[in-house]
């Protein structure tokens, strides 16, 4: 014998609203804790099935500055006789880096200079007045 009649069953409705709420709380929680560390050395391929774990020589620096010459060995180059240059010296391989006001098409045209060449280039993030 039941005393009390048992209600129909109704689908309760979820409100959504509260949920976007708490995401959007825990979002902003997650974003504002976290720390994120600077890279210093960003490779540009992901090729690493043929390179070994012994460290050798350290990778030749090139500096592009703003009027597109690059700094090597405190030489200035254009890039017409840097590539030579890195030819005769029998560097495959080196860490590109920028200065502050140099633009993103001396940079890229660098860039592709070097690995028309057959040079693997590794971007070096420049430190940020800032940072």
């Amino acid at each position: 014998m039941q005393l009390v009649e048992p209600r129909p069953s109704r689908p309760i409705p979820i409100r959504i609203t509260p949920l976007i709420d708490v995401v959007f709380i825990l979002l902003v929680f997650f974003m504002l804790t976290t720390r994120l560390l600077p890279v210093d050395y960003l490779e540009l391929g992901n090729d690493t099935q043929d390179r070994s774990s012994v460290t050798g020589d350290p990778l030749p620096e090139l500096q592009v500055s703003a009027n597109g010459l690059i700094n090597w060995q405190d030489t200035r180059y254009s890039l017409s006789d840097l590539l030579p240059a890195l030819s005769a010296a029998g560097i495959r391989e080196a860490n590109l880096a920028t200065t502050p006001d140099s633009t993103l098409a001396d940079f890229a045209r660098t860039l592709s200079a070097l690995d028309n060449a057959g040079v693997t280039a590794h971007w070096k993030r420049s430190a940020t007045p800032d940072s």
